[in-house]
């Protein structure tokens, strides 16, 4: 299983995952880190983790494949958090940290859920959202 979860700041794709995921909910996981991308700059990524198992194998490959179109677009990348108690997801999360420098990965127990919403929410450098999303709309 894995759906899409309201994010907790316009630049942030967030989701759920557990059980098994299929290859259709994959698809869906990706239109919307896609359409985030065009939208931002810069985005990131949450993903709650509870008794994730596996993908199926067409999952799998389409996951693969597409973290392979991704090697060049890590520019577009902030900050990913995971939120589990799961072990064998926190020492992956602490792999792709040092194999993907350019984003900053952290894991969090699912009791500092909000923590991790709030590190994920914050963009590079100070940057803001842009003033429409923001409630910004000129003086």
């Amino acid at each position: 299983m894995l759906e899409c979860l309201p994010p907790p700041a316009p630049h942030v794709v967030a989701m759920k995952l557990g059980g098994t995921i299929s290859a259709s909910e994959l698809q869906k996981a990706i239109d919307a880190i896609e359409t985030a991308k065009r939208d931002h700059d810069r985005i990131s990524m949450v993903a709650e983790i509870d008794g994730l198992r596996w993908m199926t194998l067409t999952a799998l490959l389409k996951d693969v494949g597409y973290g392979l179109t991704q090697i060049g677009e890590f520019k577009h990348y902030h900050r990913a958090a995971v939120i589990t108690d799961q072990e064998w997801i926190k020492h992956i999360a602490h792999l792709e940290e040092k194999l993907f420098k350019a984003i900053e990965i952290k894991t969090f127990p699912p009791t500092e859920r909000q923590a991790a919403m709030d590190w994920v929410s914050q963009l590079p450098n100070g940057q803001r959202e842009t003033p429409e999303e923001d409630g910004y709309h000129g003086a």
